[in-house]
């Protein structure tokens, strides 16, 4: 017997119907009906919290980002022990969040959602974005300011870096071909880049 609108929680059941989905079939291969039928609820029922599928992948998004932002703001604890300490901590966080949370890491950067269209995901990814912005905005002010890059840019590179550590060596069939361990990627990618801006001293 479908439960319809009496479903104690549709719309948090619907999320959690598209995150297994997801991980079935990713982010673009089901429809709302399919999620509606994996809620059991009737998809008529499903409008009354989604006005469709990109809303509802947007949900998914916007509390992967609220996870996401919260575990980055946690390793980056306010720049402890130093600012090097704590921006190496978010890149480690990256790639467990994508470990630990993969349905939602597919919904946040891979179903082609426009945040704009989205205010409330638009803030919450502002929010994840601006942690990284902030520890390589704290990082580089050890360097003279003439050969400073701008801290989004900085940070865009090691966000860049960090999603293709994921992307290729951590999920799927190239992952599993990966000659080395996504965290030691990331980490020698990192070291390599923070010694071409002087912030590391170069290998002996």
């Amino acid at each position: 017997m479908k439960r319809g609108y009496h479903h104690g929680n549709l719309r948090q059941a619907l999320v959690e119907a598209a995150l297994l989905l997801i991980a079935d079939k990713g982010p673009t291969g089901f429809t709302l009906s399919e999620a509606a039928k994996a809620a059991d609820v009737t998809p008529a029922a499903v409008y009354r919290h989604f006005a469709g599928r990109d809303d509802l992948m947007a949900e998914v998004a916007r509390q992967g980002y609220d996870i996401f932002a919260a575990l980055m703001e946690f390793a980056y604890n306010d720049g402890k022990p130093s600012a090097l300490a704590a921006f190496e901590a978010t890149g480690r966080a990256y790639l467990a969040f994508a470990r630990k949370y993969p349905g939602h890491y597919m919904a946040m950067f891979e179903s082609g959602l426009n945040l704009q269209a989205h205010p409330d995901l638009a803030l919450v990814a502002h929010k994840a974005r601006r942690v990284l912005e902030q520890a390589s905005e704290s990082l580089s002010l050890h360097l003279p300011e003439a050969k400073r890059p701008p801290a989004t840019m900085f940070s865009a590179h090691i966000w860049a870096m960090s999603h293709g550590v994921v992307e290729l060596f951590m999920r799927g069939a190239p992952g599993a071909k990966s000659p080395f361990p996504p965290e030691d990627l990331l980490e020698a990618g990192i070291g390599i880049y923070l010694r071409g801006l002087g912030l590391l001293p170069p290998d002996r």
